[in-house]
């Protein structure tokens, strides 16, 4: 507790400096995820104060980001979907998959996962970061200009026919789950189709154009007669949004831009009473826990989105540990990996229980921390206590925002969250791969596959993608280089090895040795099993040198077997020389050792192999 409060007026200032930054983002973020401004504002206070209380890195301040609003927005509009359009109806079975993630991360945390996510390719984190840019910068433009599809009656009235089919859908399948059959039972079919009302058809259509015209292939598509339809007030409010906070960072960056942006043009649209939209009424009074979450629970509703949460987990790992690292370096310090995610994962679930989305460590707001004079967790938690503060005095103040000034500070982190780093770098890396003539980078395919498939398809799936294809480029290229490195070849072809040069000329006939200088392991097996059938017949004795073999899996000990058992019926004797501590542990496991090769077959040096073979291979050839 002592050290706690051992820097209380610099976390003081740190905190508030840092909730300040974080209050446009997490309203601008609410309203992108679907779920509204309070959601926003929800995750903001108990994720800062929850994941700071029990994180591992002090200066840490947490909060929805764009990435995880990115995927928590496609998990939001499939469940909405799939529940009539019907927020109130699916915000159980959101919030249930949002506290999945959350104990997910401390899962991960508990089983000590934190020190592995740093082994994920930069490409795929490049890719993806900048796919998430591309998603936010064109899904936002519809609000900025603002245009509402659902709100678009001629485009609306389009989906009229294919909603009255779904609904007629619905209630076939209704009545098939209480056991009516419809052949026979026609007038409940007609009374229940009679039911429906223009209102039912109406929002069922609305709720169909609203998903149609979703992502960035949906705002794309409807774009032409989004810009036919520019509310030019709405414009020029997101416009005004977007020149203000880039504008502002050149004449200080000691006041955060998107928060004058925020009070500026709020207040003259406002002062002014112009006719503008304003976003969602957030709610007053201290936040209550979202019973529904237990008490409406259905497994079906979440199971599909199982996969979505390991991913919202995973991603929220990664952000945060990505900031961690940033922290370090700015304070000197060493963070926790799997102390972080259990703070991370606590505050993602204690968030979800209170209807706030989810979120990880945000790097800028950390840095902003750090800057002002945070050095404790106190910082962190005093940011998301002076979130509390504002949601309840100023709740219906913030009410009054107009959506397009959150539309443009959201455009604005979209172009702010794409990896220019990585873009950059893509015409002077190296080109090692090649299809027929024409040459190209591997790590620059992996990013555009991934910042492709993250834009168009699916965030969930374009990572895994990436990380499959990643990890086969890597196996090649890996494979490649040991086969390379550790070609069979005879004595003469191949170079010595400095304790090499005494070997005795009369068995080079007779002797063949196998250099292994690298992993064997199941990207370079199939190079390793050419080895019998590359050895002449005047071989009677092979010498395998594993002195720089330090790792051989499951894959690479099968194959070496069935080698030793091809030589052995050859006739051919195999003798090992200086087997490290991992081979040998794996080959011992299967009987490898002593079953193929005896220990009076395996020498800690090659002068000790070299002696049995001086005493124990006879001269059977005429050397050349």
């Amino acid at each position: 507790m002592k050290k706690l409060f051992s820097n209380f007026k610099g976390d003081l200032f740190g905190g508030i400096t840092a909730g300040i930054v974080a209050l446009p983002l997490a309203l601008a973020f609410g309203v992108s995820s679907g779920m509204g401004p309070s959601a926003g504002l929800y995750g903001a206070i108990f994720i800062s104060f929850f994941a700071a209380l029990f994180g591992g890195t002090s200066t840490q301040i947490s909060g929805p980001t764009a990435p995880m609003t990115a995927v928590s927005m496609v998990v939001i509009a499939g469940i909405v979907a799939i529940n009539d359009g019907s927020m109130e109806k699916a915000l159980p079975a959101i919030l249930i998959v949002f506290l999945l993630a959350g104990l997910m991360q401390i899962g991960l945390g508990l089983i000590g996962v934190g020190k592995y996510i740093r082994y994920i390719p930069y490409p795929v984190v490049s890719g993806f970061m900048t796919a998430i840019g591309v998603i936010i910068l064109v899904t936002q433009i519809l609000p900025s200009i603002g245009y509402y599809p659902k709100e678009d009656m001629d485009y609306v009235n389009k989906y009229k026919p294919m909603a009255e089919e779904i609904i007629l859908d619905n209630i076939l399948k209704e009545e098939a789950g209480e056991g009516i059959l419809v052949l026979e039972n026609f007038k409940e079919t007609i009374s229940r189709a009679e039911k429906i009302t223009e209102v039912d058809m109406l929002k069922e259509a609305q709720t169909l154009a609203k998903s149609d015209a979703s992502g960035v292939l949906g705002a794309l598509k409807i774009m032409p007669r989004a810009l036919r339809n520019i509310n030019w007030l709405e414009l020029v409010l997101a416009l005004s949004t977007i020149i203000i906070i880039y504008g502002f960072k050149r004449i200080t960056t000691t006041i955060p831009s998107a928060l004058v942006a925020l009070i500026a043009v709020s207040g003259v649209a406002y002062g002014f009473g112009l006719d503008y939209r304003p976003i969602e009424q957030i709610p007053s009074g201290f936040p209550v826990p979202n019973l529904g979450i237990f008490t409406e629970f259905e497994l079906g509703s979440v199971t599909p989105y199982i996969f979505t949460a390991l991913t919202l987990a995973l991603l929220g790992a990664i952000d945060s540990l990505l900031t961690s690292v940033v922290a370090d370096n700015m304070t000197k310090t060493k963070h926790k990996p799997n102390k972080e995610l259990v703070g991370q994962g606590i505050g993602n679930s204690i968030a979800a229980i209170f209807g706030g989305i989810p979120g990880a460590g945000a790097t800028i707001r950390t840095v902003v921390n750090i800057n002002a004079g945070g050095k404790t967790k106190l910082s962190g938690m005093i940011a998301g206590i002076l979130l509390l503060i504002i949601l309840l005095a100023l709740g219906p103040v913030a009410s009054q925002i107009p959506a397009a000034v959150l539309a443009g500070i959201l455009v604005t982190v979209g172009i702010g969250v794409m990896d220019y780093k990585g873009l950059k770098a893509i015409p002077s890396l190296p080109k090692d791969m090649s299809l027929g003539p024409i040459k190209f980078s591997s790590e620059v395919v992996i990013m555009l596959v991934v910042l492709v498939l993250s834009s168009v398809w699916n965030l969930v799936y374009a990572v895994g993608v990436g990380l499959v294809i990643a990890s086969l480029m890597f196996m090649k290229k890996m494979g490649d280089l040991t086969a390379e490195r550790s070609d069979v070849k005879t004595l003469e072809k191949e170079a010595n090895w400095p304790d090499e040069g005494d070997f005795p000329k009369n068995l080079q006939e007779e002797v063949f040795i196998k250099h292994l200088k690298g992993p064997l392991f199941f990207g370079s097996t199939s190079d390793f099993q050419q080895m019998a059938d590359q050895i002449p017949r005047t071989a009677s004795t092979v010498i395998i040198r594993m002195g720089r073999m330090q790792y051989m899996d499951q894959s690479g000990l099968y194959t070496l077997e069935d080698v030793l058992i091809s030589l052995k019926k050859a006739g051919i004797k195999v003798l090992f020389v200086n087997v490290l501590n991992q081979p040998r542990y794996m080959m011992e496991r299967v009987g490898l050792i002593p079953d193929l090769i005896p220990e009076e077959h395996i020498f800690e040096s090659f002068k000790e192999c070299l002696n049995w073979v001086k005493e124990n291979v006879k001269d059977k050839f005429i050397s050349t």
